[in-house]
């Protein structure tokens, strides 16, 4: 049971970050280019926003370099709070900014204790042995 739910929980943290860096290629690139700039943020980090959404969404989907991936997310989504939700009157941004902490302790908590048995971690980690 343990390792079905760390599978499942990988994959509902995983889905946020695959879901919003892939929608963020294409149709969505240069609407988010403009909502950075306005924020005070250049829109020419996008590629590195949309690598770290789509990279590290996809090595916690599959459990590879979660630690990594994990730590990187985490300081992703404060980072996130901190530039994009800080507008406390607005009720909305006061919830994704908490949104973002969760997210954060979340992928805290895997960068602490792995992926779990089923992840590439694991299945590469026996292989060396």
């Amino acid at each position: 049971m343990k390792d079905a739910t760390a599978l499942v929980a990988r994959i509902l943290l995983a889905l946020i970050f695959i879901v919003a860096g892939w929608g963020k290629l294409g149709a969505g690139y240069a609407g988010t280019q403009q909502y950075m700039a306005s924020m005070g943020v250049s829109g020419a980090l996008l590629p590195l926003v949309i690598f770290a959404e789509l990279g590290g969404g996809l090595g916690i989907l599959f459990g590879a370099l979660t630690r990594l991936a994990a730590a990187g997310l985490a300081a992703f989504c404060i980072l996130s709070a901190l530039f994009f939700h800080t507008d406390f009157a607005n009720q909305i941004q006061s919830i994704m900014f908490m949104k973002n902490l969760a997210i954060a302790g979340g992928m805290l908590m895997l960068a602490v204790h792995g992926a779990g048995a089923w992840s590439l971690d694991t299945w590469w980690q026996a292989r060396r042995k």
